[in-house]
């Protein structure tokens, strides 16, 4: 009886909510067009939209400015809107493999400079970059930001539906204050060997080599 029971009660749930549940799943199915496939590629291989780089202070944003808070709280960023947009319009300059883009104070010690160094992408298409953070003083704070890269369906100003570029930091591994060292990617392993372990590593000691599985939660 119980079994039947069990029966009657998951076919009636089917028949109740299994149309809306259907529709649901078709929706979450809905796959980027051409165009954005190609913009998402681009991302994945460069770091840049449309030809121009991601904008450093992002980085700032995901918690390398926030040194008060232990926990991520802005986790994603819009990418295509996030390029030329007024929140991120401080100028933007390339030297070698690092953007930097710096944030001028009424004083020095307000100024702000935010940079990064795109690494690469895993095989399972995350994304690797290490970041560092100056806040006006002499500390240059180093992070390592493994990011997933998405488009999802949203809704414009005037109501019509368009594609986001999402960025998503899933993990964020404090590398120190005027870090030096080399990061790796080996499949869907990232690998970080430290040279300089901070200021008072005169010497160049380092830390033991570390690999961190890039992955997604």
């Amino acid at each position: 009886m119980a079994s039947l029971a069990r029966v009657l009660v998951a076919t009636w749930l089917i028949g109740c909510f299994g149309a809306p549940l259907i529709a649901i799943a078709a929706e979450q199915k809905v796959q980027p067009d051409a165009a954005t496939a190609g913009l998402l590629a681009e991302v994945r291989r460069t770091f840049r939209l449309h030809g121009k780089p991601i904008p450093p202070e992002i980085f700032r944003d995901y918690g390398d400015g926030n040194l008060a808070d232990s926990s991520d709280i802005w986790v994603t960023v819009n990418v295509a809107a996030a390029i030329g947009s007024n929140l991120y319009y401080d100028d933007i300059k390339e030297d070698a493999d690092w953007v930097f883009q710096k944030k001028i104070g009424q004083k020095p010690e307000d100024s702000q400079e935010t940079a990064y160094k795109f690494i690469g992408s895993t095989d399972n298409g995350l994304l690797v970059v290490i970041a560092t953070f100056n806040g006006g003083g002499s500390g240059y704070f180093t992070t390592l930001h493994i990011l997933d890269l998405t488009a999802s369906r949203a809704f414009d100003l005037s109501g019509n539906s368009y594609w986001q570029i999402n960025l998503t930091a899933i993990r964020n591994v404090p590398l120190g204050d005027r870090w030096n060292g080399v990061v790796s990617i080996a499949k869907n392993s990232v690998r970080i060997v430290t040279t300089r372990d901070g200021p008072a590593d005169m010497k160049g000691a380092g830390r033991p080599t570390v690999a961190i599985a890039a992955q997604r939660p």
